[in-house]
């Protein structure tokens, strides 16, 4: 989708199956305040449609996702 967003916290999910790369972003979010942003590094090839799912339940808005190789990264505003 997009690059070079910036962001105020990283998350590393790497090597996490479904659903732990969402409930650690789910988490990391609780933490951040509203408007600031939350990257996500996955593995599992389902992240990008689970990540896509979780933006329209949470009212997170999902800013770019990147596929990299094996990897994908995440960009959530936090609402």
């Amino acid at each position: 989708m997009t690059t070079d967003i910036a962001f105020d916290v990283e998350l590393d999910a790497s090597g996490l199956s479904c659903p732990l790369p969402i409930l650690k972003a789910k988490k990391a979010l609780n933490t951040l305040e509203s408007g600031q942003v939350l990257k996500i590094i996955t593995t599992d090839p389902g992240a990008l449609r689970d990540f896509q799912a979780f933006a329209v339940q949470t009212g997170n808005a999902l800013l770019g996702q990147q596929e990299a190789g094996a990897s994908c990264t995440h960009y959530l505003k936090r609402r």
